[in-house]
C-alpha cells in the first residue's frame, strides 16, 4: 500500500484540507487520508505527532485561503466601499461546505482559538473599512460582526436547502452594503 513517492507534510495537509473543505474537521481522519494518499499511517507519523498537529496545519491553511486571499483581493480597491463590495461579492461566490460545521464543532475539535482568531480578523477587516467610511469605531465593529455572521448564515441557508429561495446573490451583496454603510 505504501506509495512509491515519498509524501511530504504538505501532501498530508493538502489531503486533510480537501477533506475539511468538503465535510468539516470530522473528515480529517488519519486512516482515511492515508487511504486517499495510497499510503500507511506510518508516513503520517513521520511528519506529525498526532491528528491535532495535522488539524492545526489544516486550520492555518483555512485561515490563509478563506480569509487572507479575500482581503488581498479586496485590498486592490482603493475606496473602502468598493473594498467591501469586492469582499462580499467574492465570499458570496465561494463554496466551503466544511466551514459550515466548523463553528459548531470548534470546541469538540479543539480549534476554538483558530475560529476566534479568524473571526476576529474578518470582523476587524470589515470594521476598518466602515471606520474609513466615517462610522464610529464601536458601531463599525458591531456592524462588521453582524456582516460576518450574515455571510456565514447565508452560506448555511444555501447549504441547508434554502438556496432556491434566495434572491440573486449580487442583489444581496448590494443590500448588505447599503445596510452596513447607512
Amino acid at each position: 500500500m505504501a506509495s512509491a513517492t515519498r509524501l511530504s507534510a504538505d501532501d498530508w495537509i493538502a489531503a486533510g484540507y480537501a477533506r475539511f473543505h468538503d465535510g468539516g474537521l470530522g473528515g480529517v481522519r488519519v486512516e482515511a487520508i492515508a487511504r486517499d494518499l495510497g499510503t500507511t499511517k506510518g508516513s503520517f507519523y513521520h511528519h506529525f505527532a498526532d491528528r491535532a498537529a495535522l488539524v492545526a496545519a489544516v486550520m492555518d491553511r483555512w485561515s490563509r485561503e478563506e480569509t487572507d486571499r479575500f482581503t488581498v483581493e479586496a485590498d486592490a480597491a482603493a475606496d473602502p466601499r468598493e473594498r467591501l463590495a469586492v469582499l462580499f461579492r467574492a465570499i458570496s461566490q465561494r463554496r466551503m461546505p466544511g466551514e459550515a460545521s466548523l463553528y459548531l464543532d470548534a470546541e469538540r475539535e479543539g480549534v476554538t482559538d483558530w475560529v476566534r482568531t479568524v473571526t476576529a480578523r474578518r470582523v476587524d477587516y470589515v470594521a476598518s473599512a466602515l471606520v474609513e467610511l466615517g462610522i464610529e469605531t464601536d458601531e463599525a465593529r458591531r456592524r462588521a460582526f453582524a456582516a460576518v455572521g450574515t455571510a456565514l448564515g447565508l452560506e448555511l441557508l444555501a447549504r441547508g436547502g434554502a438556496g432556491p429561495l434566495m434572491v440573486d446573490r449580487g442583489d444581496m451583496v448590494g443590500s448588505l452594503l447599503r445596510a452596513l454603510t447607512a
